[in-house]
């Protein structure tokens, strides 16, 4: 199984394709700048509109199997450990 990567903002794409390049990315950036996809996740604060910041490691059936959240979601150990469990599964 391979193993994708998206990330998703609330950002624009304009913003998101600068820091994709400053930071040199090796993964899409995608812009939720509606705000629909956060608000879905439940990750939305409604009171800044800014998303918090989470990584969610999505099983290949589509179902949520690991939420990393706040500052440990900078960190991609949690969710490559996450991934680990999920490809022996």
């Amino acid at each position: 199984m391979d193993t994708q990567v998206l990330g998703i903002s609330t950002d624009s794409r304009f913003t998101l394709q600068h820091w994709a390049t400053e930071q040199k990315t090796t993964f899409p950036l995608l812009s939720d700048q509606m705000r629909r996809v956060s608000a879905s996740y439940g990750v939305l604060d409604p009171v800044t509109g800014m998303a918090n910041r989470t990584t969610f490691v999505v099983g290949p059936d589509g179902r949520i199997e690991h939420i990393e959240e706040g500052s440990s979601a900078i960190d991609p150990t949690g969710a490559a450990t996450a991934c680990q469990r999920v490809r022996k599964k």
